[in-house]
């Protein structure tokens, strides 16, 4: 099996269909409908900060009323930015931005709210791209410092067209790991980012800029690659929530550095409801993924009806005791004990033990597949003098999957074929897979690794522990903030779902927010640019 291929899934109960053929301002529309009422009375009451993070539906509100223009955010952004460059340790956030390019960009959606015509409920958002999207008139650098000069940027990408049209504002291009090879956003080309919750450690990565941005109160939202846990660890380690979708469910094109039969984008927001908006922009196969895979239509979850809490409370949900609890610090485990304990309490849920065959064949053959259709990728440039300028720990994987034969590639995919029937066996018995995110929290940045970069195995296996499952196979799969480790750091908890499940585990991770919501706390490093506090 040379990529994900499932059975025929049976439509989720309690959910509103998207159409992909409809504009991507249609679908948010629909989106909107599928959400509880929204109460700016009490959202803006006083000075209360509501939730910790302004929602999407807060700046709409604010853009609205007059209260701020998406200009005048603006601005602030800007001032902000250019503040964290000249930190010192500095900020990398962006990795490409231009103070003009953003003023223009929020001038026309200003101008769209004067005149009463705003293209949808996210116009005069702000989101960064991870700069392995296209996102023009930036270069695409793949956080290099040759990728831009082998393959300028003449248009978006699909998803950010989609986007564009619905009058999203681009902050930049986010940096990120060199060509998404590292976990931890480790980069000395453009220097690391640094963890909002804690400036001494790694963000995670490999889409870095973008957990941050979202995380530091920068961006409503931004856009990440997942083909090893790329959104969803720095989604947890910087307390934010982000969404691996099914493999095929959004369209690559315009992504350079896309790996083959694993990698997928992805959407970081503050909280699942914006996250849901945002996947209701961009979603919608090609068409080539249409013939292949033949997708179940894409849903939402209807969380303003009666039928979604009663979907809720016959979620059956899967626990792998042994991996479940593989982590660096019980502090991890517990707390998604915890979760799940209130999930039970609360909704009804039933946690039904399983096992899952073969884990350790699973993540060779992760690494496998990634490693040769990356260098498959790559090699051309790298042979043609490009991989003397790379990173060391860049060109140190690179030389790992060098060593990978045809027949090791070969013999990863019947492992993937063999593992997608244990999953599918699964799933049989439960609705959700749930595991902690990652089995650490943020590690500590060594200062050695600023200019060199960093090769930690054992950091890099800790990050990846439980997330390679949904890129091997193609499933879908969120993370999720429940709280903190007793340093003050995010701990994030996953939901894998089945094939093209996305309304469910929207749903789940929904009830989840709302149950931890007192555990969560804002970072040290924030700014509130909608009210300028």
């Amino acid at each position: 099996m040379f990529k994900p291929e499932f059975p025929p899934q049976e439509k989720e109960p309690g959910v509103i269909v998207m159409q992909e053929d409809s504009s991507a301002g249609d679908r948010v529309e629909v989106a909107l409908k599928c959400l509880p009422p929204y109460d700016p009375a009490h959202q803006w009451s006083g000075d209360s900060f509501p939730f910790l993070y302004w929602k999407i539906r807060d700046y709409a509100h604010a853009y609205r009323s007059r209260h701020v223009t998406p200009l005048m955010v603006a601005e602030k952004i800007i001032s902000v930015t250019e503040e964290f460059n000249n930190k010192k340790p500095p900020m990398p956030f962006l990795i490409s931005f231009n103070a003009e390019e953003l003023r223009t960009q929020a001038a026309a959606s200003t101008l769209r709210f004067e005149e009463g015509e705003p293209l949808s409920i996210l116009d005069g958002i702000f989101m960064a791209i991870k700069d392995d999207i296209d996102c023009y008139p930036y270069p695409t650098k793949g956080a290099t410092t040759w990728y831009h000069e082998v393959r300028p940027v003449k248009e978006d990408a699909v998803c950010v067209s989609k986007l564009r049209s619905c009058g999203v504002i681009f902050v930049g291009k986010a940096n990120m790991h060199e060509l998404g090879f590292g976990t931890t956003g480790n980069n000395p080309n453009y220097g690391t980012v640094r963890n909002p919750h804690a400036l001494d450690r790694y963000t995670g990565g490999s889409s870095s800029g973008s957990a941050a941005l979202v995380a530091s109160g920068l961006c409503s939202a931004a856009l990440g690659t997942d083909a090893g846990g790329s959104v969803r660890i720095p989604s947890s380690l910087c307390g934010v929530v982000g969404l691996k979708t099914t493999y095929g469910r959004t369209d690559m094109k315009g992504s350079p550095c896309d790996y083959g039969t694993l990698e997928i984008i992805g959407p970081i927001a503050s909280t699942v409801e914006d996250v849901m908006l945002v996947y209701a922009a961009i979603l919608g196969s090609s068409l080539a993924d249409r013939i292949s895979l033949n997708p179940s239509p894409p849903c939402l979850p209807n969380l303003t009806s009666y039928e979604s809490s009663d979907a809720l409370r016959f979620l059956r949900l899967g626990k792998y005791t042994e991996w479940f609890n593989d982590v660096y610090s019980t502090d991890i485990s517990d707390k998604c004990e915890e979760v799940l304990n209130l999930l039970s309490q609360t909704h009804g849920c039933e946690a039904i033990e399983i096992a899952i065959p073969e884990l350790h064949e699973m993540r060779t053959a992760q690494v496998v597949s990634f490693g040769s259709e990356s260098l498959c990728t790559l090699n051309p440039d790298c042979e043609d003098g490009k991989n003397a300028r790379l990173a060391l720990d860049t060109r140190t994987n690179l030389a790992l999957f060098r060593s990978f034969s045809a027949s090791d590639y070969v013999a990863s995919q019947r492992v993937r074929r063999r593992i997608m029937y244990y999953h599918m066996e699964i799933f049989k018995k439960v609705d959700i897979i749930v595991t902690p995110t990652t089995g650490i929290t943020a590690p500590v940045i060594p200062p050695s690794s600023l200019n060199q970069g960093e090769t930690n195995l054992q950091v890099t296996g800790y990050l990846m522990q439980f997330v390679v499952s949904a890129n091997l196979l193609g499933l879908p799969a969120i993370s999720v903030p429940i709280g903190h480790d007793k340093q003050g750091l995010p701990i994030g908890l996953q939901l894998i779902g089945r094939p093209w499940a996305e309304a469910s585990i929207l749903r789940l991770a929904s009830a989840v927010e709302e149950l931890c919501t007192d555990s969560r706390k804002r970072p040290s490093t924030f700014y509130d640019v909608l009210k300028g506090n």
